[in-house]
């Protein structure tokens, strides 16, 4: 009797463990559902990212050799106005040229040049609608006295009507008469006999005062038949 209330305990103890067992296991991992998000693929990421980078190294080249054009067009560019301030007549481009100034002017520097302009500049009319500035109108007075150049000649370098031309002409060089008349010295009686050449002093005596030297300055053919009658030099063979 004793025997079998064992067994039946023993039993029981091992089905309680089988039930304990079974509660302690952990549960099967259960699916996602469908819907769920799937994990992304990198692989294209990847490739993505390798494409960027010989896109890059590319860009890198093509920006080099932008560079190299950008600077041969800017020192072409630098050289392009050099050789444009050249063939202008502005301040600038007589500023730094002593040789140009010399030639175009008959003034020794840009100096002595600046100078006789400023003596002038007050009188000189500018406005808003002038195509020439004061510097460039006394500058074309000063080429047509120094070099004798035609108006049309001048309409042309400073690209302007020949009209305009004209009417600077006329008007600058009263300018420049009046506004350099006191630099004229005229010497004493003494002075001018002391230094009159003996030619004259045995053809006309202490009485010279002026010994006048005259030129002939070509100008264009007058519409008027009169004023070209008038104008025409045979020693020239020309209007002047």
């Amino acid at each position: 009797m004793e025997l079998k209330e064992d067994q039946q305990r023993q039993s029981e103890c091992a089905e309680a463990l089988l039930d304990l067992l079974q509660t302690t296991e952990s549960p099967e991992p259960t699916q996602p559902p469908s819907d769920s998000p799937q994990p992304e693929d990198t692989s294209g990421i990847l490739n993505d990212q390798q494409d960027a980078g010989c896109q890059t190294d590319l860009t890198m080249e093509d920006i080099e050799r932008m560079e190299d054009v950008l600077r041969q067009n800017t020192t072409e560019l630098g050289d392009l106005r050099t050789k444009a301030l050249d063939t202008k007549f502005n301040q600038e481009s007589f500023e730094n040229n002593e040789e140009k100034t010399k030639f175009y002017t008959g003034l020794p520097n840009f100096l002595v040049l600046l100078q006789v302009f400023q003596l002038c500049e007050p009188y000189i009319t500018c406005g808003p609608m002038s195509v020439l500035s004061k510097f460039e109108q006394f500058i074309l007075v000063l080429l047509r006295l120094r070099l004798n150049l035609p108006l049309k000649d001048l309409a042309f370098r400073f690209n302007i009507s020949l009209s305009t031309a004209s009417r600077i002409w006329h008007k600058l060089i009263d300018i420049l008469h009046e506004s350099t008349e006191f630099i004229i010295e005229w010497p004493e009686r003494h002075v001018l006999q002391a230094t009159m050449p003996m030619g004259f002093r045995q053809a006309f005596g202490c009485r010279v005062a002026v010994i006048v030297d005259c030129f002939e300055v070509f100008i264009e053919r007058p519409s008027n038949l009169l004023a070209r009658a008038q104008t025409w030099s045979n020693y020239k063979h020309h209007h002047t």
